[in-house]
């Protein structure tokens, strides 16, 4: 007698599972769905889940990328380039438009990431977008750890971490009147050690500035920082020359390199595998303000 067969599904497996029918899900029960793509690692995996979920069909809504202006421009470089190839429609809020039409100010230390709530919350109003899927994970911070898969947000686009909607037995209540709408997190239980391992496994490309390479750097609070055209080292930082790479990709100002030689899949699992750091405590400023600092941009409508 042939014994049954069994079937399990891998640890990577079962994320990408569960991921592909949150997808599924929205397309299903909204109307005007966008997910946000900038290029980073999170969202590349986010779009590659979401080709699979709907594959062989295109993805049945656009990408939007909040365009601070102070981005890397090998990741923009890869944001289109990706878009192009995959025959996306691109919506890109610009915080230099904001700025221009007097939504926001530009800050007296130049950092514009705090600015980009606001070109968000008037990009997804005038796109009327009822659900907007974003890459946070529940391990990468504090306040996304709280987060559901299916975030509430309000008319103004605000949080509130207590009035959240239980998720028993993976069922997502995206119950909305018009004008308010739904953040959606299909990685939200992926670790960083899964993305890479992810990444690795479905040999999917990423921006350069992912693996190791040489870059000029200075040492500001604690992180090596770009020398470009957004960041210019004081007369006390010295410029130094390392082998570098980045952890996690956001504005220039903000998000610090570490010292590496890891350029590859394996190298650099084997990396975040030995670390005791999530890659935004280590390495973007912006978190670092308090240990609030993420919990209150988020009520505001930050991702």
């Amino acid at each position: 007698m042939t014994a049954p067969t069994t079937y399990e599904l891998s640890s990577l497996q079962a994320l990408e599972a569960e991921s592909i029918h949150i997808f599924r899900e929205v397309a299903a029960e909204f109307e005007r769905p966008v997910l946000l793509f900038s290029g980073g690692k999170d969202s590349v995996v986010m779009l590659h889940v979401a080709r699979k979920a709907f594959w062989p069909a295109p993805i049945p809504f656009p990408v939007m990328h909040v365009d601070t202006g102070h981005n890397f421009p090998e990741v923009l470089a890869f944001r289109d380039s990706t878009v192009q190839e995959m025959g996306l429609r691109l919506v890109v809020a610009s915080v230099e438009e904001s700025i221009a039409k007097g939504r926001v100010r530009e800050r007296p230390d130049g950092v514009r990431n705090p600015l980009q709530t606001v070109t968000l919350l008037d990009a997804i109003q005038q796109g009327q977008f009822d659900a907007v899927f974003g890459g946070a994970r529940r391990d990468e911070e504090k306040a996304r750890a709280k987060e559901r898969v299916f975030s509430f947000r309000d008319e103004f686009g605000q949080w509130d971490p207590k009035a959240q909607r239980p998720e028993l037995w993976s069922l997502y209540n995206g119950r909305h009147h018009k004008g308010e709408h739904i953040r959606i997190f299909p990685l939200s239980n992926w670790t960083e050690l899964d993305i890479w391992s992810y990444l690795k496994q479905e040999d999917a490309p990423l921006p350069s500035i992912y693996f190791a390479h040489e870059r000029e750097v200075f040492q500001r609070d604690g992180m090596w920082l770009p020398v470009s055209e957004f960041t210019s080292p004081k007369e006390s930082e010295e410029v130094v020359t390392l082998t570098v790479r980045y952890r996690t990709v956001g504005d220039i100002p903000i998000t610090g390199a570490v010292e590496s030689s890891a350029a590859s899949y394996d190298e650099i699992i084997a990396e975040v595998a030995a670390t005791r750091v999530t890659e935004r405590g280590a390495t973007r400023a912006d978190d670092r303000l308090s240990e609030a600092a993420m919990e209150d941009r988020k009520k505001e409508g930050y991702f």
